[in-house]
């Protein structure tokens, strides 16, 4: 794995800050499956993990990933409650801090 690609990953995810998430394309520009292998390898402890998910605000570790959402007041919809609003909770801007 590319290490550079991979710590501008993390980099990234440790930039989201508590009740919002970003998209594996946000964090991933261009490359969304890229986010997904590095956090799949990422033993990190306190990685914010969980404010990651897909484009339709859909999660991929579902109800633990939901707990931990909750716990941070982040919304999901109410038409779709198994996927986070997007248009409420997505930080927006520059995706990297650095």
């Amino acid at each position: 794995m590319n290490d550079v690609r991979a710590e501008a990953v993390l980099r990234r995810i440790r930039a989201i800050p508590e009740g919002f998430v970003r998209t594996y394309g946000d964090v991933s520009p261009g490359a969304p499956r890229f986010a997904g292998s590095v956090l799949s390898t990422s033993d990190e402890p306190g990685l914010p993990w969980h404010r990651v998910v897909r484009a339709d605000g859909s999660l991929a570790k579902g109800q633990r990933q939901r707990a931990l959402l909750d716990a941070e007041g982040v919304p999901f919809r109410a038409a779709r409650p198994d996927r986070v609003d997007l248009r409420v909770a997505r930080l927006r801007g520059d995706v990297d801090p650095a």
